[in-house]
């Protein structure tokens, strides 16, 4: 049996839907760049569940959301190394080390990161992991939505996630290109832990127009993405300014 294609002309309002429609975007820009110059804005975090839980958690500061799934465009993705001499508390704790590009270590010990020997399996203060934890920062978008959301990859979830965009890179496709479902499922380690692990699907390609207006999407969280790096090493410098 034979499928019709149907065009953009025949798909009438249908084809300024979806990520093309930026008309939300481009209202964002405007009022940032007049009544709501200079102020600082925190994307929300998705909280990655523990102990299997398959439910996420779409926080921000007043409030959150369960949801199941998150489907969206990936528009900027890029390494989280982080290493603690002492155990991570929690909150706003900066780490004695981290780095942003997987390659370049900033703080002590600094330094490659490919050679440093806290990057190496067996260095854990627990098990055979490694010392620096190694996570992946994702930005998704979801439509109708006008800032991305973030969501750190866990090592338990590094290779369901680089076998995603291995699979879109042989493509050569970007992961910016294509509309992203990440769900969680129930798994157990090797030594019997039972812990959530991200999945992803891809539920379709995006067309040349969305394409488009998720570039500009992505410029603004690279910018997003520099700010909160200097924060991550930092957070003291934003807090002695909030009490100036």
């Amino acid at each position: 049996m034979t499928t019709k294609k149907i065009t953009k002309a025949e798909q009438g309002e249908k084809a300024l839907t979806g990520f093309a429609d930026n008309k939300g975007l481009e209202f964002l820009q405007e009022a940032m760049a007049t009544e709501y110059a200079g102020m600082e804005f925190q994307l929300d975090r998705l909280k990655f569940p523990s102990a299997g839980a398959t439910v996420f958690e779409v926080a921000d500061d007043e409030e959150s959301e369960a949801v199941k799934e998150i489907v969206g465009v990936i528009v900027l993705h890029h390494p989280a190394y982080a290493y603690y001499a002492e155990a991570y508390q929690g909150g706003h704790q900066p780490p004695n080390c981290c780095s942003f590009d997987g390659r370049q270590g900033v703080g002590k010990p600094g330094g490659q990161c490919r050679s440093c020997h806290l990057n190496q399996y067996g260095s854990s203060r627990e098990g055979t992991g490694k010392a620096c934890k190694n996570r992946r920062m994702l930005y998704v978008l979801r439509e109708g939505e006008a800032f991305p959301i973030m969501l750190s990859v866990p090592t338990g979830s590094l290779k369901s996630w680089q076998a995603y965009a291995m699979h879109h890179l042989s493509k050569f496709r970007k992961l910016s290109e294509v509309v992203t479902k990440i769900s969680l499922k129930k798994a157990v380690s090797s030594t019997g832990i039972t812990y959530s692990q991200l999945t992803f699907a891809t539920i379709r390609l995006l067309d040349d127009e969305e394409k488009e207006a998720i570039a500009k999407v992505t410029e603004q969280a690279k910018d997003y993405a520099i700010s909160f790096m200097e924060m991550a090493m930092n957070p003291a410098t934003d807090e002695a300014a909030a009490t100036a």
